[in-house]
């Protein structure tokens, strides 16, 4: 269930950050523009909402991990078996 809330609250803030990021692009830089600087804009955009949600959520997370133990609320996702040959 933690993944999954992760997964879409990651979502969540990439929509938004790319939202704000549109909205600030049409506000102030679309209209300085050329007519042939205006391809590439909204791919530029895209990526750096994703940038942008990815550093948000890792500081996010960071700040989660620091108040609340994860190893005493959730199993580890991948057990390591120590195995010892002779």
């Amino acid at each position: 269930m933690f993944i999954l809330g992760a997964t879409v609250f990651n979502v969540v803030i990439t929509i938004l950050v790319f939202l704000l990021l549109f909205v600030l692009y049409v506000r102030f830089i679309l209209p300085g523009l050329p007519e042939g600087g205006q391809d590439w804009s909204f791919s530029i955009l895209f990526i750096a909402a994703i940038v942008a949600s990815f550093f948000l959520y890792r500081t996010l997370l960071k700040f989660i991990s620091k108040k609340i133990d994860f190893d005493q609320y959730f199993d580890p996702i991948f057990v390591r078996k120590n195995i010892k040959k002779n």
